[in-house]
């Protein structure tokens, strides 16, 4: 068994703990409202079946699992925008890049991967929007569009390039990205929950606290100091500085999403319930970690 399968193992019988606390947390005090914790454990079980997928199989399932997971966050941040028939033609034009930057993924082409959306979608989605479509909306309908694709698509898809980009030792720094980021989430919420006082932003997001935030940052840089050499090439200093890294970028994309969506959703409570059980929770802090975290170490190290 080498060190992704018995990580892997590892995360699985503890979160198989967890949910089993929290069945028998529940029948012994059910009082108390533990839906948002239910929900936090469904998010971290899709979490760890998209890590079986992208680091236990080949290089095309890895990309196509992770496909899939850019379609449905775009997806559920479309489902959020109150749209009409224009803007949902650049929704179309949304969702077919999807394929094509994850194909300049798959041919190694980092140039392309890079550029094509900050670039070339960036300058030429208006186009379906302009044509006889008048100009009433114009900047609020394409600039969500986009604001759409650089973070549930370009972001995210960051995580892929690694194993293009490193065959070698791709598939142990998704791991070590997606679990320390999985961990700054877990730790953040728990302390916020049970000693957090002072919110950090309470009209974004209610749950985040100071406490929660040093607390979690804490945690992700210990543990990144004492598994980065046994899932990555780097050492355990320089683990140390990518925990840093990990946790700092991690807060900043689980804020700017809360805003987002909150912001998306003024006015509109049937919608916003509907949504709390959201891919979106799954996946906002990797909408930061993972660019940041893959240029810093292609900026460091040869292998990538």
């Amino acid at each position: 068994m080498n060190s992704l399968q018995f990580t892997l193992m590892i995360l699985f019988f503890a979160l198989l703990g967890i949910h089993a606390a929290y069945l028998v947390t529940g029948r012994v005090r059910p009082e108390r409202d533990y839906a948002a914790l239910g929900l936090r454990l469904r998010t971290w079980w899709g979490m760890w079946l998209i890590l079986c997928l992208a680091t236990l199989f080949n290089r095309a399932a890895s990309l196509l699992a992770l496909m899939i997971l850019c379609f449905f966050a775009l997806k559920e941040y479309f489902s959020m925008i109150r749209s009409n028939k224009a803007e949902r033609r650049l929704f179309l034009w949304a969702y077919l890049a999807i394929p094509v930057q994850f194909y300049w993924i798959y041919i190694g082409w980092y140039g392309m991967f890079i550029v094509f959306i900050p670039v070339y979608v960036f300058l030429f989605l208006p186009v379906p929007r302009l044509i006889n479509k008048g100009t009433v909306g114009f900047l609020r309908s394409v600039s969500r569009v986009q604001w759409g694709l650089m973070l549930m698509v370009f972001g995210l898809s960051h995580l892929a390039y690694f194993q293009a980009a490193s065959p070698e030792y791709g598939a142990g720094l998704v791991l070590f990205l997606v679990l320390l980021t999985q961990l700054n989430d877990i730790v953040q919420y728990a302390a916020s929950f049970y000693f957090g006082r002072r919110k950090v932003v309470p009209t974004a997001n209610p749950y985040l606290t100071w406490e929660g935030f040093a607390c979690g940052l804490l945690a992700t840089t210990g543990v990144a100091c004492l598994i980065s050499p046994y899932l990555t090439p780097l050492g355990a200093g320089f683990g140390l500085f990518s925990g840093m890294l990990i946790g700092l970028s991690g807060f900043f994309g689980s804020l700017t999403i809360s805003v987002l969506k909150r912001d998306l959703l003024i006015g509109d409570d049937d919608k916003a319930q509907a949504l709390k059980k959201s891919y979106l929770s799954l996946v906002d802090s990797l909408t930061y970690t993972s660019p940041v975290f893959l240029h810093v170490i292609r900026y460091f190290f040869d292998f990538m």
